[in-house]
């Protein structure tokens, strides 16, 4: 399985998206963007995650850096999801696990000793040239919708600059 690491060109997709809609990462090129993954809507950690990256959804807005959110679940469980806990950013549906598997972020898990794949929560800034700028993974919910903010801005004012 392939590893996507700071500096590679990001896989392109085209993913079902909440609301009926088709999501297509190089129909965002020209613009940075933020890709997060998480294992499963509505679970705590995937819920406090969605609902802070909404919560901040306008400071991304004002860098011009749309947030976007893919799990394995599928669009319907997505548009669930939203509504119930008013998340404002897009949420992409990969119920094939290929996009996933693309970024390297389909990996072996254990949970009481048990051990399964699933979705490492991990985070990707994409330059508006397609290339990876900053990854996270094994991602830890404290502080980090601060730190992608943060990159996020000095990926923008760089390009300004």
């Amino acid at each position: 399985m392939a590893m996507v690491e700071k500096g590679d060109m990001a896989p392109d997709f085209e993913l079902p998206q909440d609301g009926g809609r088709t999501f297509r990462l190089s129909e965002l090129r020209g613009k940075p963007v933020v890709l997060y993954f998480y294992p499963k809507d509505d679970t705590s950690t995937c819920t406090a995650q969605a609902i802070e990256f909404s919560t901040r959804k306008g400071e991304f807005d004002a860098l011009g850096i749309p947030v976007v959110g893919l799990s394995p679940d599928t669009p319907k469980s997505h548009d669930k999801f939203k509504a119930k806990h008013d998340i404002t950013v897009g949420l992409v549906a990969d119920p094939e696990k290929k996009v996933v598997q693309d970024y390297g972020v389909w990996t072996e898990k254990s949970m009481y000793g048990r051990k399964y794949m699933g979705v490492e929560r991990s985070t990707f800034l994409i330059d508006a040239d397609g290339r990876i700028a900053e990854v996270w993974r094994k991602v830890k919910l404290k502080g980090h919708v601060d730190a992608v903010l943060k990159a996020a801005k000095s990926l923008h004012d760089a390009s300004r600059a």
